[in-house]
């Protein structure tokens, strides 16, 4: 692309000159610096412009009409298309370079708030990706964390109300309730009650009481014992899980599910139901955004008939394929923010 305006100045140049008085081509090299811009720095831009203009001169000299108001018009026609196109050059530069700026904070962002979550946590093989509804960001209203306890590994995944910027903000809330209280010796429901408790003292700032009963975070608890082959949950008006075992996909829904959290309706009672997890099955969490994501038909994608296909993989190469099929799926762009986490047991005990 730098290339071509160049050869295109040599080019019409030296036509012109091989064939004086039957073409009139000096017109043609305000395009030089015109193309130029495409691709090219202002630097380059005025280098460019520069040759158009001494290509203008030796066609002037040549044809001996270089006094002339026609080849003066070129002559200025080159210079002004020249700085035109040398400050657009430069407007587009500036904003690339601050999209860098914000991508390169966006992906500092992702680091504080969503930790990458580990390749191995005990006995599991862990995979996660994250699609972020909005392009400009890498991060937003979905949530998933893991811990170490003393006995197994605790898991949260969630989906914020909404997405952007305010469902950062309440992601990192949970997140951060979630980290200081998942370690300690407390039973599922009670950790549950404490963080439904934390999303509804900090979810809208004092006087906004209208605010917090409008936000809500759904969520499911997982706490996967090291030396037992079990599994158990809770489900928080989450979707349910999917169990991959042997080719078969079994969804793990719960028996008394509990509302989200934050919704202030009642107190609730969670119920934690426990299912078989044995070495070699594989867990499928994700986000209401990988089911509700549409063709262009109109129809939700059906994660579990395609998960299907890849049942016996690894948790990263499943992963792998269901991204690039729910894209390709819902034609490269999202609705809504979407998560999908794979654990693998790799042993029993």
């Amino acid at each position: 692309m730098v290339a071509v305006p160049l050869a295109l100045i040599v080019a019409i140049t030296t036509i012109n000159l091989a064939t004086p008085g039957h073409l009139h081509l000096g017109p043609l090299l305000v395009a030089a610096p015109a193309l130029a811009a495409a691709s090219a720095g202002p630097r380059l831009i005025a280098l460019t412009g520069v040759l158009a203009v001494a290509g203008q001169v030796i066609l002037g000299v040549a044809l001996k009409d270089l006094a002339s108001s026609e080849r003066m018009a070129q002559v200025f026609s080159v210079v002004l298309v020249s700085v035109f196109a040398a400050l657009l050059s430069e407007a587009r530069d500036r904003r690339a370079r601050e999209l860098t700026r914000v991508r390169q904070v966006s992906e500092i962002a992702q680091n504080l708030v969503l930790r990458p979550l580990p390749a191995r946590i005990g006995p599991l093989r862990v995979a996660a990706v994250y699609l972020a509804a909005e392009s400009e960001m890498q991060i937003g209203g979905d949530l998933y964390a893991a811990t170490r306890t003393t006995s197994g590994t605790r898991l949260l995944v969630g989906d914020v109300r909404g997405n952007g910027l305010t469902a950062v903000g309440d992601a990192a809330l949970l997140l951060g309730a979630f980290r200081a209280a998942a370690h300690r010796q407390v039973g599922l429901a009670d950790l549950t009650a404490y963080l439904d408790a934390s999303v509804c003292w900090n979810l809208a700032e004092p006087g906004e009481g209208d605010l917090a009963q409008e936000c809500f975070i759904t969520a499911l608890l997982l706490d996967i014992p090291d030396h037992s082959p079990t599994i158990k949950t809770v489900h928080c008006g989450h979707p349910s899980p999917l169990l991959l075992r042997q080719g078969r996909i079994t969804a793990l829904s719960a028996h008394r599910p509990s509302p989200p959290l934050g919704l202030q309706l009642v107190t609730p009672r969670h119920h934690v139901d426990t299912f078989d997890f044995t070495a070699g099955d594989v867990l499928l969490l994700y986000t209401d955004g990988v089911i509700e994501a549409r063709n262009s038909q109109g129809d939700f994608y059906p994660l579990a008939e395609r998960a299907a296909a890849w049942t016996g993989q690894r948790p990263e190469v499943l992963l792998q394929h269901l991204r690039a099929d729910l894209l390709a799926y819902a034609g490269g762009r999202l609705g809504d923010d979407a998560a999908m986490i794979a654990i693998e047991r790799l042993t029993d005990h």
